[in-house]
């Protein structure tokens, strides 16, 4: 009978110990999967993919609608609408009826107008002849970045688009001008070549000249697409039925501006973090690995061989 209570003492014991067994073994940390670092020369793992913006947003603002202070007039045949310029001035004495507008678009690579925050303190210039030095906003044109900061009207002009809603431009100015009146019928307009002047000078391309004379100016273009260089423009010669002219001068943000890089090696402490997380894990394996309650077994097989022993004496 003590043989047979021994022998069940036993397998309850080894039963006991088996589910303890299974129990850690849930618990235990899974087995780490390892990814060949041939996939990944790096070392690192993966990145997020660098996506390349613009130097400076859009610069948004709808032109001036009829009762606006900023509104000015719209022709009664509906081909062409004017906006108050506080750049526009008239001659004296008057001595005709030509009229002209002078114009710097400052673009950003996505070919949207903005106000020049990104490039401070840049000057641009545009010569212009003996026929507007009694203009005190030319001889010559300087315009001063950001625009923002410099003027009450920064933008004044919808030189480039179309809506069905307006005779000219798309409804947003894009544009900072010059304009003029009282010029002779017969006299010869001429402005000369852009420069750019500025710590940010090498930021601006000059993309080119928009050039429009005798006619009403026609928005719809691209700017880019419309501009030609220099020597394909430069000024008009009025006459009795071409009284009027435009030239807006297109520069564009060039988007190599420099940007900060941290020089800390992120990609070598992620590295190391990873092989101490696997060591870690290791570890955790290790200790999951080693099945608890043996010594339980040990003990119950030497009880039964000493009970065993004393009733064979």
């Amino acid at each position: 009978m003590l043989l047979v209570a021994l022998t069940a003492a036993l397998a309850v014991g080894l039963v006991s110990i088996g589910a303890v067994s299974v129990s850690a073994g849930d618990d235990a940390d899974p087995t780490p999967i390892t990814v060949d670092s041939s996939d990944d020369p790096t070392g690192v793992g993966p990145v997020a993919a660098t996506q390349t913006g613009v130097s400076e947003t859009e610069f948004v603002e709808p032109v001036p609608e009829e009762g606006d202070p900023y509104f000015e007039t719209e022709a009664g045949d509906g081909s062409w609408i004017s906006y108050v310029n506080p750049r526009d001035e008239y001659r004296t004495p008057y001595l005709g009826d030509a009229s002209g507008k002078l114009c710097v678009a400052l673009l950003n690579e996505n070919g949207d107008p903005v106000v020049g925050e990104s490039v401070p303190d840049t000057t641009v210039t545009v010569p212009t002849g003996e026929e507007l030095e009694w203009h005190t906003n030319a001889d010559p044109f300087v315009v001063e970045y950001p625009l923002t900061e410099s003027y009450e009207r920064p933008l004044d002009a919808d030189q480039f688009g179309t809506t069905d809603d307006l005779p000219q431009g798309d409804g947003y100015l894009d544009s900072h001008c010059l304009e003029w009146h009282g010029l002779t019928e017969d006299e010869t307009l001429e402005y000369g070549e852009v420069e750019i002047e500025g710590e940010d000078a090498d930021d601006v391309d000059v993309v080119g000249y928009v050039q429009q004379a005798h006619d009403s100016w026609d928005s719809d273009g691209d700017p880019i697409e419309a501009a030609e260089p220099y020597e394909d423009t430069g000024g008009w010669t009025y006459h009795e039925d071409g009284s009027h002219g435009q030239a807006v001068v297109v520069l564009q943000l060039d988007g190599d501006r420099d940007v900060d890089v941290d020089d800390s090696d992120d990609g070598d402490d992620s590295s190391t973090d990873d092989g101490d997380s696997a060591s870690d894990n290791d570890g955790g394996d290790d200790s999951a690995d080693e099945t608890p309650g043996f010594g339980s077994i040990a003990v119950l097989v030497a009880l039964a061989a000493t009970l065993l022993a004393s009733r064979r004496a």
